[in-house]
Formats: structure tokens, sequence, C-alpha cells
């Protein structure tokens, strides 16, 4: 199986079959997520274009919400409850880790996705027209390049190795792919506010990344899909924002 397929079957809601050529695959998709967040993107803005057609603003946005939940097949949601109920446990490292391996979620989960989701349903509903379907690209892209800008940052956090091992080790030009990639594509959509977007998604992985530093000593796969999620929503805020003109109703 090619890289790019592994990354697609990996990162989405299609099941991967298990064999050696996949486990292989897997182990070269890096460079190939941020192409995926593209794929998503490209997926998102066709059904928002749709949506936009058939539904008023509100029942859009949160269809459109679900949907970018449901491309992942509840992956990233899942890391963001885990990574919520660990981080704010207030325990050492080694028990922090035994929390997000529980497949049981807490309040602290319970109460970070809904606060994640409810954001992005506000800040997409909140978008002038001419930016619904130029957020609803830039959403899913500017999350799976957030994954590779997390993995250079931090070393794995499990010392006895967990699912995102399979992919190996991001190299540097790996983040630099998906800034360039994630930048060029925000600027061909969304111009300055693209290039805006793009600056606060990397200032805001550099953050989660540090907090991640701070409490398990690296990143996890938990930790990588809480990132994802989170990101997600930056650049509707950055489209709906008033700071520039046309940002309001």
């Amino acid at each position: 199986m090619k890289p790019l397929a592994a990354a697609l079957g990996f990162l989405s809601v299609f099941p991967l079959p298990a064999s050696r050529q996949v486990q292989a695959a897997l182990a070269r998709s890096l460079p190939y997520f941020p192409v995926v967040g593209l794929v998503f993107g490209v997926t998102a803005a066709a059904l928002a274009a749709a949506l936009s057609v058939l539904l008023p603003p509100a029942p859009a946005s949160v269809l459109l919400v679900i949907a970018l939940a449901l491309l992942s097949g509840g992956l990233h949601v899942d890391g963001l409850a885990d990574t919520a109920d660990g981080f704010f446990s207030s325990r050492p490292k080694e028990r922090i880790l035994e929390i997000m391996r529980d497949s049981r979620t807490g309040a602290m989960g319970t109460a970070a996705v809904a606060s994640v989701l409810l954001l992005k349903c506000a800040a997409v509903a909140s978008l002038p027209p001419q930016w619904f379907i130029p957020a609803a690209f830039l959403m899913p892209l500017a999350g799976r390049c957030s994954l590779l800008l997390a993995m250079i940052w931090l070393p794995y956090a499990r010392p006895g190795g967990g699912l995102a091992t399979v992919f190996g080790s991001a190299r540097p030009w790996h983040a630099v792919w998906a800034a360039a990639l994630l930048g060029s594509s925000s600027w061909f959509v969304a111009g300055g506010r693209g290039l805006a977007a793009t600056v606060l998604v990397i200032i805001a992985t550099a953050m989660l990344s540090r907090w991640s530093w701070r409490k398990i000593r690296g990143y996890t796969g938990d930790t990588l899909g809480a990132t994802c999620e989170i990101v997600e929503a930056i650049p509707a805020l950055v489209l709906a924002s008033q700071l520039w003109p046309g940002g309001a109703r």
C-alpha cells in the first residue's frame, strides 16, 4: 500500500487492513498528512457549498462541524477527551499517561469535547457568507498540518511505545512542508486573513506542545488528536473576526 493511501486510511473513517505492507507504508506516510488535510478540505468545502444553499447558517454550521469529526471517525475527538482527562487530573506524568489510556471518558474530557465543538459551531455560524467555504477548506487542513509540527517539536512520551510510533520519526523538513502548504493554501483562499490564520495555527500548536511537554514530556496519539481538534477552530475564528474589514455580518 502506498504511503498516501496509508495516511488517508489512518486519518480517515476508512479502515486499514492489518498487514506488513500497511505497517511499512505507515512508516513513510508522515509527509502525506497535510495532503490528507487537503483532501478533507476539498471535501468539506464541497459540503459547505451544498449546505449554504440548502440551510440557514446555524444548522449548516453544526452539520459541517459534525462532518469534520466524522471524517476522522472520531479519532481526534477521542484524543481530545483523553488528553483533557489526563492533563486536568493534577497527577504526575505516569498517572496522567495511565488515565489517557483509559477508554472511559471523565468529566473533564466531556467538557473539553463539548467546549471545542461548541466553539467551532459558533465560529462557523458567525462567518460572513463569503468566508463559509474557505473556512470549511482550511479547518481540516490546519488540523492535519499541526500534527507534523507537534511531532517535530516533541519526543514521544510513552516509554513502551504506542499507536503514534508506527510512523517513525518526523524530520524538520516535514514541518517546513506542512507550514508552507498551509500558508500557501491559506493565502490562495483567504489572502491576508489566511496568512494570519496560519501564523496563529503555528503559535497555538507551539503552545499546546509546550503544555504537553510540561505535563508528560512529549506527545502521544491522544495529544496529537487534541491539538488537531483545537487548531481546527482557528481558521474559522480568524475569518469570523471583526479585526479586519468585512469580519462582521
